[in-house]
């Protein structure tokens, strides 16, 4: 087994999450992929002395629901898992990519549901346990980004295994220069978006909830959002892609949403609850590291010289009210046009901080 496994699961339980004696500890293993990571997560909590458990799940299990179950199956929240969230202390979600054709003859709406479903879970976790989630690089990862998979896995690893507390400092003077600011506009290819800032404040993450991780994020004051924001990376969200999204507000109220694909879905998500239309987190990707879009979230969010906002629900602790089922993250890569202003002064240009 490669060694980096263990690395990397030490790095979660000591670092991460600092799991201590004596707590409970969930380990969900999503896709047969993931078990060498779990093993390594698992180890590294007994040598703590805490009390870890695993729990199997993935994304075929899924499709059944959604294609043989009955719309009450669908709606429902999974009783274990929900008790899993107020049973442990510390979570550890290991998600192993998959297919991402899987849900493709899935009703928009019925997958809507499901994920509204799962949403309750995603609000459990992060109101009742210390949480860290990770996507782990696998085949059908290294497909979706178009490389082989010892390139993938290579990029996730060296994204993993930084120098944490450098980077925490490298943050850290951005963080403190981004909070003396009140606005935000975002300008580049058929986007020009504005927010204030008023109340909030920025956070720089630095691998204690993701890994790899690096990013520094807010939550606009969504009332005050205007103007209107293209992506040219795909939207991902339940295994389905969406191009070319364009969305525009007006004082807070989304007012456009357009996809050249799966546009019933798109329409679905931002529906699916009165949050789901609004901005609950605005950030930038950080991590050096990672530079090859895997069309997966927890990774693609990182790389460095992109932004990403979330629609829906808002982290309280970078002072954001929203509350949504949802929380999806849209990535917009800034490496080749783009800047981003704080209080009318240039901040961001072409993928690089200039603070």
């Amino acid at each position: 087994m490669d060694k980096r496994w263990k690395e990397v699961g030490e790095l979660l339980v000591n670092y991460s999450l600092e799991v201590k004696p004596g707590e409970k500890v969930m380990i969900a293993m999503k896709e047969v992929e993931t078990y060498p990571l779990m093993l390594a997560v698992y180890e590294a909590s007994l040598k703590v002395g805490a009390y870890p458990q695993v729990q199997f799940i993935s994304e075929e299990l899924n499709r059944r629901v959604m294609k043989l179950g009955t719309r009450e199956q669908v709606d429902w929240v999974p009783k274990i898992e929900a008790y899993g969230m107020e049973w442990a202390d510390v979570y550890f979600g290991l998600r192993g990519a998959h297919n991402l054709d899987v849900h493709w003859d899935t009703p928009a709406d019925v997958l809507a549901a499901h994920r509204r479903a799962m949403g309750k879970i995603s609000t459990l976790r992060w109101q009742k346990t210390r949480w860290c989630l990770l996507t782990v690089p696998n085949d059908a990862l290294a497909h979706q980004a178009g490389v082989d998979v010892e390139t993938i896995t290579d990029m996730w690893f060296n994204g993993c295994l930084l120098d944490w507390e450098k980077e925490s400092k490298r943050l850290g003077k951005w963080v403190e220069k981004l909070n003396k600011g009140k606005e935000v506009r975002v300008v580049g290819k058929k986007t020009d978006l504005t927010f204030s800032l008023e109340g909030r404040s920025w956070s720089a993450a630095v691998g204690r909830g993701n890994m790899p991780d690096s990013e520094i994020a807010t939550s606009p004051v969504v009332e005050t959002v205007n103007g209107h924001i293209s992506f040219d990376f795909p939207g991902v969200l339940g295994g389905r892609l969406m191009h070319d999204i364009f969305l525009r507000w007006e004082k807070g109220e989304l007012v456009e949403a357009t996809s050249s694909t799966n546009q019933d879905f798109l329409t679905s998500v931002v529906n699916t609850d009165p949050g789901a239309s609004k901005i609950g987190e605005f950030a930038f990707g950080t991590n050096e590291a990672i530079d090859v879009f895997c069309k997966d979230i927890l990774i693609d969010e990182k790389i460095g010289g992109t932004i990403h906002m979330a629609l829906g629900r808002a982290y309280p602790n970078t002072g954001g009210t929203n509350d949504s089922a949802i929380h999806w993250d849209i990535i917009k890569d800034m490496r080749e046009e783009g800047e981003v202003y704080l209080d009318g002064k240039k901040i961001f240009e072409k993928g690089k901080m200039l603070l």
